[in-house]
């Protein structure tokens, strides 16, 4: 397939994975990369078992569908329980453990919940069902705000007095932030987020290398860009060098998308703080929707209760998300916590790092050996 294959080739795998075995000179490195896609890519393509031993990949917070803490989950489940309600969202969360049920299973219990492909698909609900409230319970990172942002204005523009969102829009900027204002964040380069990048650029993420001195590539999905991201990391510490780097400059802009940023500038603004599963309370990190607004705020139309809900002890989520644990240095994982039968949000989310570690069969330290045939060529 034409884009796809090119970004597919065993033989400049081969080459770039030697260029990076001789950069890298055997010292031990850890690169982390933020987005949950890249998480699962690296294990698809089995890139962990093809790079040299002594790099070492930490997943980061790149999940929305991981971060969401269970209090939020239980007020959109207490939105879907009002009467005449029609709560709309993506499929991720729709299996996601709350403090009692999934919206899965709320679902099964009665309340209207449906599965929609994109905001205006909740907002034909809405014009479908004039006689009822329809809420679409969004999460994501910036990537999917415009979209949401868009759909707000439109039912503006369409006096549509029955749709409103519940935002859980968070921001990757203010999380990094937090990961690196602790001193026992050891990491030595970031591999930087794609799509979310499409949207905000790469300018946002000059920071981490001025204030933190910590390399960061943008980086595509397909096998070359992640191996080509992790040979420009390695070449940059080589040199002494710490910049924002653009692997992924076929889709990434400097600038970002403007007219993305604009819309979403339009419809929201940033949270004083907001709740992150695993992390805790971070500064200015989530979208809420702005008072000219309100009347499609979920958040104003309904007396949510807002509570503060604990994980549960045996669930290492959080850590998992700050990358001080791997998925099966979990007591739970693959045993008590499952696809089938998941405890936290790390193993439901197509983006969750212990969803990958399961589907993959990576249930030890080590990577699985591989060669780049059977990696690449075979996934």
């Amino acid at each position: 397939m034409k884009y796809i294959d090119e970004f597919r080739e065993p033989q400049k795998a081969k080459a770039l994975i030697q260029e990076i075995t001789k950069l890298s000179d055997s010292y031990p490195l850890k690169i982390m990369e933020i987005c949950g896609g890249h998480t699962h890519s690296i294990f698809k393509y089995g890139i962990g078992g093809i790079l040299p031993h002594n790099i070492e990949l930490i997943h980061g917070p790149g999940c929305p569908v991981c971060v969401i803490p269970k209090g939020r989950l239980d007020d959109a489940i207490y939105i879907s329980q009002q009467p005449n309600v029609i709560l709309a969202t993506f499929g991720d969360p729709i299996r996601v453990p709350s403090s009692t049920v999934s919206l899965l299973q709320a679902k099964a219990n009665g309340s209207d919940i449906r599965i929609v492909y994109s905001p205006l698909d909740s907002l034909k609900i809405a014009k479908d069902n004039p006689d009822k409230q329809v809420v679409f319970f969004v999460l994501g990172f910036e990537t999917t705000g415009p979209s949401t942002a868009f759909t707000i204005l439109q039912a503006a523009t369409e006096n549509i007095r029955n749709f409103s969102v519940f935002s859980n829009h968070v921001l990757v900027i203010p999380a990094l932030q937090f990961l690196l204002k602790n001193p026992d964040f050891k990491i030595d380069g970031f591999i930087g987020p794609g799509h979310v990048s499409i949207v905000i650029g790469t300018k946002p993420y000059e920071f981490i290398t001025q204030k933190y001195h910590k390399p960061i590539v943008i980086s595509g999905f397909e096998p070359l860009d992640i191996l080509q991201s992790i040979w420009m990391l390695i070449r940059q510490l080589a040199e002494s060098r710490c910049e924002v780097e653009n692997q992924y400059n076929r889709l990434v802009k400097p600038e970002g998308n403007k007219v993305s940023l604009k819309v979403m500038h339009q419809v929201f603004e940033v949270r004083e703080k907001f709740e992150w599963r695993g992390l805790g309370e971070i500064c200015n990190s989530g979208l809420k929707i702005r008072p000219e607004y309100a009347q499609f705020d979920a958040e104003v139309k309904f007396n949510l209760p807002n509570a503060k809900v604990a994980d549960y002890k045996t669930c290492k989520c959080g850590e998992i998300l700050k990358g001080v644990l791997k998925p099966w240095e979990c007591k739970v994982f693959g045993t008590a916590c499952t696809p089938e039968n998941p405890i936290g949000a790390c193993m439901v989310s197509s983006e969750g790092a212990c969803a990958a570690y399961y589907k993959y069969g990576h249930f030890a330290k080590n990577f699985p050996k591989n060669t780049v045939e059977k990696s690449i060529v075979t996934a």
